[in-house]
């Protein structure tokens, strides 16, 4: 307040300790100052709030402002008297018309924009060039020279000024296109990131083994005239007790510290062109050659079993040593495996739901648990599982009636699948993908959600009644034919060689009898293109290993016999034959070769010999062109023939196959016939 309390006062730089040397003015020598001396500063009144602006005019610029606005004259301001106020509304008296025009900022010229405006700072009246400071700052800021806003531009005639920099406002349908975009743009990356993160989930869940553990591969065989290529599947079961849910479900907690063994083996061919599948399962007690395997983890290599049952396949390193032996086995290349242990597959059976099954009794196998009254029943969970394991409860007891068991369940399941109901329903699709990955076991290559998907893909597109599903034909094992069993000479051959030439089991159009060493009829190979003419090396060049194999449980090897059969080959110029001496035991006399261009000269030894063409087949782990010789041709120096059945006269090998029980999955009516000791 002034000492007469009517009004505010500012202190001087005096007052304030300034410097009068940061207020010397500058000022051009170009342009004198008018009117004499300079004029001792007035005190300014204190301005109400806040002065905006890009500094503060000091009080010898406020002074030079004051001289120079004070009129057209030129002549110095003279300070309003303290006892005139302003006039209420922020309008001055006469009196005060300098201090209201340049003083206290409440005026027009002091608190008005000029550039918006119009007035003068120093005059308050309207600026014609309608420029001027931005704003007046104390007593008249702009003609004091302190820092002033840049002036804004002149709006339009007859409209107030916007201020500036601001831009015109949208439309509210575009502030609610804008905001809903925004949202759907943030909605969509947050369903992406949750997409991500369960795919991630998924994945993590999924474990992953080396599909091959064996020394040799086989190649898998090009493409059709269409570019498409066959795909081979493996499916394991696995026995393993390796947890407390394992060991509750599959019992026998006396080998729960030991390796496990595949109980179940099927392989899913699929042909190129994806029209038709076959499902070949092998009991679990065939005997088999194991060939050299290394385990992945620990480095352990196994070397090779000329015989042993093909469920301890799993033992020598796991899954990886399974699909060697199945390529040793059906010379079939073996695309992907797939393997599930128990608790797998109740959560695999929970998630699919219910599959009815049949049986032609009441059963009951208390080794599995199954229980079940006659006719259709839907099981799950427990209850699949049980099934899936049962031998004791089906047809004669053996593996051979578990197999079959197995296909009425599996068929039953893509009847099911592919009725959709199970494929569209979230909250199942989400289940099934949890239990799957969780359960399952897969290779490398096939070891993500992405592949299993597109394999899944690839399955729907075969049509059910395409699908067929069947028994690998097999004899008793002459070595142990209470116990185990043996591939069927002919027969099981003739089937490995429909899959390896990618020919239907079911061919409608009558076409599956093909030649069991490659080619089909007319020499058409996989695809129906075809197969070129094979072309031979010259016998004195043609590698040859001769095996002794006539020795079985109940007969003695005949000594010697290796020998006399390399002493035949050489007499027919294949004079590099050459006896091996590793011991071995087989029923049926085969011809190996490695690889695909040593064929032809297999087949060039098997009818020098009188072998059967059913008898040549490949196999990835002989080194070379390989005869062993079964316990059935312990004598002689060709192979003898077959005694003569005049009901299998003409086409032996075919009625052979068609014997076999193959199973359609679009069949409905199939029921499992009860072991008649299972029945209660």
């Amino acid at each position: 307040m002034s000492e007469d309390g009517e009004g505010p006062r500012v202190r001087t730089a005096e007052e304030l300790g300034w410097d009068d040397s940061l207020y010397e003015e500058k000022r051009p020598a170009s342009v004198p100052r008018q009117g004499g001396p300079e004029p001792e500063p007035e005190p300014v009144p204190a301005r109400r709030g806040r002065i905006r602006g890009r500094g503060t005019a000091t009080p010898a610029k406020r002074a030079e402002a004051s001289d120079e606005g004070a009129g057209s004259a030129g002549e110095p301001a003279e300070p309003a008297p303290p006892d005139e106020p302003a006039a209420p509304g922020g309008k001055k008296t006469p009196g005060a018309a300098a201090e209201g025009t340049a003083g206290d900022g409440h005026g027009k010229a002091g608190d008005r924009e000029t550039g918006g405006s119009g007035r003068s700072a120093g005059t308050g009246k309207r600026d014609p060039a309608g420029a001027g400071p931005r704003r007046a700052i104390g007593a008249g800021a702009a003609a004091a020279g302190g820092p002033a806003r840049r002036p804004r531009p002149a709006g339009p005639p007859g409209r107030r000024p916007t201020g500036a920099g601001k831009r015109p406002r949208r439309p509210r349908w575009a502030r609610v296109l804008i905001a809903g975009s925004a949202t759907m743009a943030l909605l969509v990356a947050a369903l992406g990131v949750a997409a991500w993160l369960y795919v991630r989930e998924l994945n993590g869940n999924i474990d992953r083994q080396d599909l091959h553990l064996g020394e040799h591969r086989l190649e898998k065989p090009p493409p059709n005239a269409d570019g498409q290529t066959p795909l081979n599947i493996l499916l394991i079961g696995s026995d393993a007790r390796d947890s407390e849910e394992n060991l509750r479900l599959g019992g026998a907690r006396h080998t729960a510290d030991g390796p496990p063994i595949a109980d179940v083996q099927m392989l899913l061919h699929v042909s190129a062109d994806r029209s038709n599948m076959t499902v070949i399962s092998v009991p679990r007690d065939t005997r088999v050659t194991i060939p050299a395997c290394t385990d992945p983890v620990s480095g352990e290599q196994y070397p090779t079993v000329e015989s042993d049952t093909i469920n301890h396949s799993l033992q020598r390193g796991g899954p990886g040593c399974t699909v060697a032996t199945w390529e040793e086995l059906t010379g079939i290349p073996i695309d992907h495996f797939m393997m599930v242990d128990f608790a797998g597959v109740v959560s695999m059976a929970d998630a699919i739901g219910g599959v009815p099954v049949c049986v032609d009794a009441n059963v009951h196998d208390p080794k599995s648990g199954l229980r079940l009254p006659a006719g259709e029943s839907v099981i799950r969970g427990e209850q699949a599982l049980q099934w899936l394991r049962t031998r004791h409860g089906f047809e004669n007891g053996s593996d051979i009636g578990r197999t079959r068991g197995q296909h009425v369940y599996l068929a039953s399941m893509v009847r099911e699948l592919q009725a959709g109901a199970r494929l569209t329903d979230p909250g199942k699709l989400n289940a099934l993908a949890n239990a799957a990955t969780r359960a399952l076991t897969v290779d490398r290559e096939l070891g993500s959600v992405t592949r299993l998907y597109e394999l899944g893909e690839d399955l729907r597109r075969v049509p059910t009644e395409r699908i067929n599903m069947i028994t690998m034909p097999w004899i008793p094992d002459p070595m142990n034919p209470s116990a185990h069993v043996v591939p069927e000479p002919g027969a099981a051959e003739e089937l490995f060689a429909l899959v390896r030439e990618d020919v239907a089991l079911d061919d409608r159009d009558g076409d599956s009898v093909v030649d069991p060493g490659g080619a089909g009829r007319d020499g058409a190979g996989a695809g129906g293109t075809p197969s070129a003419e094979p072309t031979t090396a010259p016998r004195d060049t043609v590698s040859l290993a001769v095996r002794n194999g006539t020795g079985s449980v109940t007969m003695p090897p005949v000594n010697g016999r290796a020998g006399e059969l390399v002493e035949v080959l050489r007499g027919l110029g294949f004079v590099l034959a050459e006896v091996d001496e590793r011991p071995i035991s087989q029923a049926d006399t085969t011809l190996s070769y490695p690889s695909d261009d040593l064929r032809a000269d297999a087949l060039a030894i098997a009818e020098e010999l009188g072998l059967p063409k059913r008898s040549v087949r490949i196999s990835p782990s002989a080194e070379t062109i390989t005869l062993v010789i079964g316990t059935d041709w312990r004598e002689g120096g060709s192979y003898p023939k077959p005694v003569e059945d005049p009901e299998r006269r003409g086409d032996e090998e075919h009625r052979e196959l068609d014997d076999s029980k193959a199973l359609s999955a679009d069949d409905d009516s199939a029921c499992m016939t009860v072991n008649p000791g299972a029945v209660w």
